[in-house]
């Protein structure tokens, strides 16, 4: 593998992180790493591929995740199944926030906890408080049955997010600088386009 002169000494020192890394990796596996460090290098983007998201969480461009593992209430795994049922996969007020990319609820082994999952817009303390002030009703509804959670409204909410909250180690955003704004106006220019399109061909 050969490499510009200007980044190999940065490889070179990458291939050493990497063996001291991963010592029991195959060296396909380590070579195929090695390339993706060297592509990026070569395409210039160095900059992290994640920052902070404020208080707590992984933040790539304009969008952040929060990853939450609480315990719930004994029966509430049940009781949560039963109104997703009844939602039946429509989450509506989500859009009301308007910086949700996406929620998942996950209950885990032995349904003693839940994990909630989510990317967003923005920084984290504006994300809490955009639920808080959009969709509070549904927030305590969703959470209710997790043990010891204090409403959306309570001062201390805050805080217990953050003790049951795990920053992402590994995450990948494949457009980090599309809001969600953004990708709808880029939906609806397209579907705009087609139509035109449609017409002209037609014609």
């Amino acid at each position: 593998m050969s490499h510009d002169s200007s980044i190999a000494p940065k490889l070179e020192e990458i291939k050493q992180e990497i063996d001291q890394a991963l010592p029991n990796a195959s060296q396909e596996a380590k070579d195929t790493l090695l390339g993706g460090v060297e592509a990026q290098l070569r395409s210039g983007q160095v900059e992290p591929g994640t920052t902070s998201a404020g208080r707590v969480g992984s933040r790539a461009g304009k969008v952040s995740e929060l990853t939450v593992i609480a315990p719930l209430k004994p029966g509430g795994a049940d009781r949560l199944r039963s109104l997703f049922k009844l939602m039946n996969g429509y989450f509506g007020a989500a859009d009301r926030v308007g910086t949700v990319h996406d929620m998942r609820f996950v209950f885990l082994p032995g349904d003693e906890q839940m994990l909630f999952a989510t990317a967003f817009d923005g920084d984290w303390d504006s994300y809490i408080d955009d639920f808080a002030t959009q969709i509070p009703v549904e927030m305590d509804l969703l959470f209710s049955e997790v043990e010891g959670w204090p409403g959306i409204h309570d001062p201390s909410v805050k805080d217990f997010i953050v003790e049951y909250q795990h920053t992402a180690e590994g995450w990948y955003v494949a457009s980090p600088d599309l809001t969600v704004a953004d990708t709808r106006r880029a939906q609806k220019k397209a579907e705009i386009v087609d139509e035109l399109l449609d017409k002209v061909g037609s014609l």
